[in-house]
């Protein structure tokens, strides 16, 4: 194949709702550009897209697929990516590479809230988007009810080019009101004819050319005023107020599709080509330093890693679109993460799973190359010349968290190796072993993604896992003034053990003055500050130890083992083994032994003093909030809110929002485990949430006593 340069190169992302199409289209694409000479169907399991074995058993892609078709004289870069908002990561890395979006919507559904969601990510992301009307030819098809769903929901205005003759099963023509003539299509390879509008159509695609030839006419002044001189333009000058309107992502071109029978899939690309927004006209990638990247071709070479694969027999696959200059074959960059020289020996343009040779790729294209040594998602690779490190892609966080284990226990390591394989290709599955809830953690954007990593790893890796509910992390602290002190006292023959520690302890908050004097049982305890020492703790939160010793009671090289043993029972909390924090400790008094007195003794002195007056001190759990926003279908609202309160939620806020409700809640996570599933089965799959750490919290005081009671029979087993 040639050599494109970034004029001659378009990227898009095919987005929308599972099942709407945006596989089916991409393969009429590649057909009409003669990269496959037959097109593959969902059914048969042979399209470019969802190529790998679980797609073909869930029948919908789950990994998004790069492939490119030629037609125009120009190349066609896709990224076809998965419907489902579990594997939203995808769409993220997508749209970093790729110029503009292609929203493929099922003409029998209206607007879904699949639908929603992309276009949502669309604009957090700013990309314009092109609306595709697809599945024309369905039984439930309707293109006035789908239109007004996008009017109603869309924050972009949608601006009709297509029309549909017919729909439902007869779907076989539409009404190009740009080109002002009607495409009739004779087979199901997209041959088409051209023909006259029919003059029973002639008034209503009049009308949509006006409208399209105003909406063309806003974004630029010579426009506006070449139109009100001759009351109309030209289709090249209609494209031209269209393309400024998409890229301000002001307004949405509306096509009509049936990719399945491939009609309405050359002419959707001819748009592409003629309008969207492609390398040198697109916003500039930005570095780390703010400076903007031109797609030029003159400039040192700069790639940005989008996507990482690991693939049988082969092994790493490493995506990238080419930001500026040329690669070619034996090209030697820098990873600007890690320093690492890393050479391109071989280059491949994309049809999926095949992989085309060639010698060169220019500014604004998208290939792969194999065999890196540590290049990952995310990491620029740049002449050694001029280093510049690309804004990297901002993923989503995650939704679902679970603990897993082996299934077998001599598994665990191999399944540790798997699950950091896991993130090398899916940035937004997160794995850690948690040092304080003793397990390991796995965070998704759904159980859906999960289990499909579940899946894949039985099937390809023979590796059987388990997820089960995964300890929450609580907190302690106090909540009034407590003393206590203790004794420590062991003799065994020859040296023994003795420390004694007096202590006061107290709630720490943020600009509490200084402690003078306690009053506490009966006591009076006047505070002199020798030392003060204080710690922000990993875990968050704080504690300040005073060393208030008067008249040399405990020896100053002891208060090390004293802050130690404070420290180590605050890492293991008294009440149910959770960090404890925010807390004051003033030690006041003690005793030594001038032969028996060591660091372990008053070590211990402390842990047992410290768990004591912490038992008197008014202690608290706290549990962790979540920040949580449910979108949902309004018809679905009091179904969501009743069991978001019967997890405890505090409702923060609702809103309507054409079609959809908004609302907003603070959610304990130990209500949270599986709120994707039970989401999805109270809303027929139609909502979806985000959630996001917003504080901690004080358990109510039932929550606080089953958990007591819990930690109380876990230490006697």
């Amino acid at each position: 194949m040639k050599n494109y340069s970034a004029k001659e190169i378009k990227n898009i992302v095919l987005i929308g709702a599972p099942g709407t199409g945006k596989t089916t289209l991409a393969e009429a694409m590649a057909y009409e550009g003669k990269v496959i000479d037959r097109r593959g169907s969902i059914e048969a399991n042979n399209t470019l897209s969802d190529n790998t074995d679980i797609e073909h058993e869930y029948k919908r892609s789950i990994y998004s697929t790069i492939l490119f078709t030629e037609f125009m004289g120009r190349k066609l870069n896709i990224i076809d990516c998965p419907g489902s908002d579990d594997f939203c990561g995808n769409l993220f890395s997508a749209f970093k590479v790729g110029d503009v979006g292609v929203m493929v919507m099922n003409a029998q559904n209206g607007w879904e809230v699949g639908d929603e969601i992309q276009s949502r990510y669309a604009r957090i992301l700013n990309k314009p988007v092109i609306g595709v009307i697809n599945q024309l030819d369905g039984d439930k098809a309707n293109y006035e009810a789908m239109l007004e769903g996008i009017r109603a929901a869309s924050p972009v205005k949608p601006v009709i080019v297509q029309y549909p003759v017919s729909q439902g099963a007869g779907f076989s023509s539409f009404i190009d009101v740009l080109m002002m003539k009607m495409y009739h299509f004779t087979d199901e390879n997209g041959t088409r004819e051209e023909l006259d509008i029919p003059a029973e159509e002639m008034e209503r695609a009049r009308e949509l050319n006006q409208e399209l030839t105003e909406a063309a006419a806003v974004y630029d002044d010579a426009l506006m005023e070449l139109y009100f001189e001759k009351g109309t333009l030209t289709q090249d000058d209609i494209r031209a107020g269209l393309k400024l309107g998409v890229a301000k992502r002001d307004v949405m071109p509306v096509f009509c599709c049936s990719a399945k029978r491939d009609i309405g899939t050359k002419r959707l690309m001819e748009f592409i080509i003629n309008v969207a927004p492609g390398p040198q006209s697109a916003p500039k990638f930005l570095t780390t330093e703010g400076e903007e990247l031109a797609a030029d071709e003159t400039q040192p070479a700069v790639a940005f890693v989008f996507k990482s694969q690991l693939e049988q027999h082969i092994g790493e696959i490493t995506y990238f679109r080419v930001i500026r200059g040329r690669i070619t074959e034996g090209t030697e960059l820098v990873n600007s993460r890690t320093g690492n020289k890393e050479k391109l020996s071989q280059l491949f343009a994309v049809a999926g799973k095949n992989r085309i040779k060639v010698t060169e790729l220019s500014a604004g294209d998208i290939g792969c190359t194999v065999k890196l040594k540590g290049t990952r998602t995310n990491d620029t690779l740049s002449a050694a010349s001029a280093m510049v490190t690309v804004e990297p892609i901002v993923f989503p966080e995650p939704r679902y968290r679970a603990a897993v284990k082996a299934r077998e226990q001599s598994d665990e390591e191999k399944l540790g190796k798997l699950l950091n394989d896991a993130k090398y290709e899916d940035p937004t599955i997160l794995v850690e072993y948690s040092k304080e809830l003793k397990q390991t953690i796995i965070q998704g954007q759904g159980e859906h993604h999960l289990n499909i990593l579940k899946s894949r790893l039985a099937n390809e890796n023979k590796m059987e896992l388990e997820y089960f509910a995964p300890k929450i992390p609580y907190r302690e602290t106090i909540t009034k003034v407590a003393q206590a002190d203790y004794r420590h006292k062991k003799q065994s023959g020859g040296a023994g053990q003795f420390g004694e520690v007096h202590m006061v302890i107290e709630p720490y908050y943020e600009g509490m003055p200084e402690p003078t004097r306690y009053k506490v049982a009966g006591k009076d305890i006047t505070v002199n500050i020798k030392g003060k020492e204080e710690y922000d703790l990993e875990w968050g939160g704080k504690l300040q130890f005073y060393n208030s010793i008067v008249g040399g009671a405990i020896d100053a090289r002891f208060m090390p083992a004293i802050l130690k043993g404070v420290m180590e029972k605050m890492d293991e909390g008294p009440l149910t083994g959770s960090y404890a924090r925010d807390i004051r400790v003033v030690i006041y008094d003690g005793k030594m032994h001038p032969v028996d007195s060591n660091e372990i003794s008053f070590k211990l002195a402390a842990r047992n003093a410290f768990k004591e007056a912490f038992r008197n001190a008014g202690p608290k759990i706290m549990e962790p909030i979540y920040a949580v926003e449910v979108l949902t279908p309004s018809e679905y609202m009091g179904a969501v809110m009743s069991d978001l309160q019967n997890r405890r939620a505090m409702i923060m806020g609702m809103e309507s929002d054409k079609g959809f409700d908004r609302l907003n809640a603070r959610v304990p996570l130990a209500e949270l485990y599986r709120y994707s599933t039970s989401l999805s089965s109270l809303t027929s799959g139609a909502a979806t949430y985000t959630m996001q750490f917003a504080s901690y919290e004080q358990v109510p005081a039932d929550v606080q006593e089953k958990l007591l009671k819990a930690y109380a029979d876990t230490d006697e087993d």
